[in-house]
């Protein structure tokens, strides 16, 4: 049979059968020559004596239910599709059955439930049996189409909800519809240091948390000013962000490792004043020390210019700790560049700023023929009361002397 030689195979199964009438094997084996001959009625036959041979083996039932669907009995075929997955909820091969039927009998939204299922917990597409194939494809264009559906049922739920009202229903609202329905992704904290307990998960946070960004947002230009002339006189030592040592796991980057693509001007870096920097931002370093900026000796904060050099892509990753937030300013912004956290993604504009939590996975890419450019740096999560503070710095400070010492 593996060989391809069925008709061989079929014979040798039939001789099988001579000297055990009731072995399960040759009985299955047969009933799927049947099938492929289309002789439903015998394979049937064939199939429910392997059954009662072989209680225990889902995947009798499964070609039995094959059989009534070749003879177009759509119910005796979920019937025995139920049967299968009575004897293993977690046979997919059934599952991608079973939403085909359900399908065919024209109930698409419990189908791409079932479907849904299916798609969970069956192998990644290299390792699919090459006839599992087109019914995964499938399953999975039927599930997207009913994502989109059940979206955009539940948003006319609320908004009737909301009587029409602009701007009633929420970000958070959209995003909740979203997960529901299978559009989007629930975005946990995965920080790579330090996860603080009992922090609300909020990926791109509401700009009336943090009074004092529109101010920044009025100096805009005042520090492009200063960026323009330091890239003019000196062309700026931007350094590559990402640098790990040589044999370290990169994972997600390897190609940006020690890059030119991705560069970074720093005037505080881990904590530590770059004084020389600073000379070249007066104006900018003094802006910067009236805000809420997250202080961890040897660690925090962070203030960098970020350069994203013409069609880099800065690929999924997370950052080290929730304790802390991510301010990011664009200045120097072509079109074509964005970013993306959680389920937010946005088109960054020149002097348009954010505050995003950065132990939630986020991207960026340049997409455009000229440099980008942003301000970078950390504030406190204000989450995290005064009274913590220093405890945080004292978690961050240990961990590093951990292994350190070792």
């Amino acid at each position: 049979m593996q060989a391809g030689r069925l008709d061989e195979a079929a014979r040798l199964w039939g001789q099988v059968l001579a000297l055990q009438p009731e072995h399960p094997q040759a009985l299955f084996h047969l009933g799927q020559h049947k099938l492929l001959q289309r002789d439903t009625v015998s394979a049937l036959a064939l199939l429910e004596r392997a059954a009662r041979a072989d209680p225990k083996m889902p995947a009798i039932p499964l070609n039995i239910a094959f059989a009534h669907r070749s003879s177009g009995n759509t119910q005796a075929e979920l019937a025995a599709l139920d049967h299968a997955l009575a004897i293993d909820p977690y046979f997919f091969p059934a599952l991608l059955a079973k939403g085909e039927g359900l399908r065919r009998q024209g109930r698409s939204r419990t189908a791409a439930k079932v479907f849904k299922d299916a798609l969970a917990i069956m192998p990644p597409e290299h390792r699919l049996p090459e006839e599992l194939k087109a019914a995964a494809a499938t399953a999975r264009a039927v599930v997207q189409k009913d994502a989109a559906a059940m979206q955009n049922f539940l948003s006319e739920r609320l908004t009737a909800v909301s009587g029409q009202k602009p701007g009633m229903v929420s970000r958070r609202l959209e995003e909740c519809v979203g997960i529901a329905a299978g559009t989007m992704k629930t975005f946990i904290h995965r920080p790579t240091m330090l996860n603080f307990p009992q922090l609300p998960a909020i990926a791109l946070y509401e700009r009336g948390g943090f009074p004092w960004l529109p101010q920044l947002e009025q100096n805009t230009e005042t520090i492009r000013n200063e960026l323009l002339a330091l890239l003019k006189d000196t062309g700026a030592n931007f350094v590559p962000y990402v640098d790990h040592a040589d044999g370290a796991a990169q994972s997600q980057w390897g190609e940006l490792n020690r890059s030119p693509s991705w560069g970074a001007y720093f005037l505080w870096d881990d904590g530590r004043p770059v004084p020389e920097h600073m000379r070249e931002f007066p104006q900018t370093t003094e802006l910067l020390r009236q805000l809420p900026l997250a202080d961890v000796p040897g660690a925090a904060p962070n203030v960098f210019f970020s350069l994203l050099k013409p069609g880099t892509h800065i690929p999924p990753h997370t950052g080290v700790t929730n304790t802390r937030l991510i301010v990011h300013l664009p200045l120097m912004v072509p079109e074509g560049c964005w970013f993306r956290v959680g389920n937010e993604t946005r088109e960054v504009r020149a002097g348009e700023a954010w505050v995003f939590d950065d132990t939630i996975e986020h991207e960026a890419k340049n997409e455009s023929d000229q440099p980008r450019i942003i301000l970078i740096f950390d504030v406190w999560n204000p989450h995290i009361c005064e009274a913590e503070r220093p405890h945080v710095a004292a978690l961050v400070d240990g961990i590093t002397a951990y292994y350190r010492e070792e």
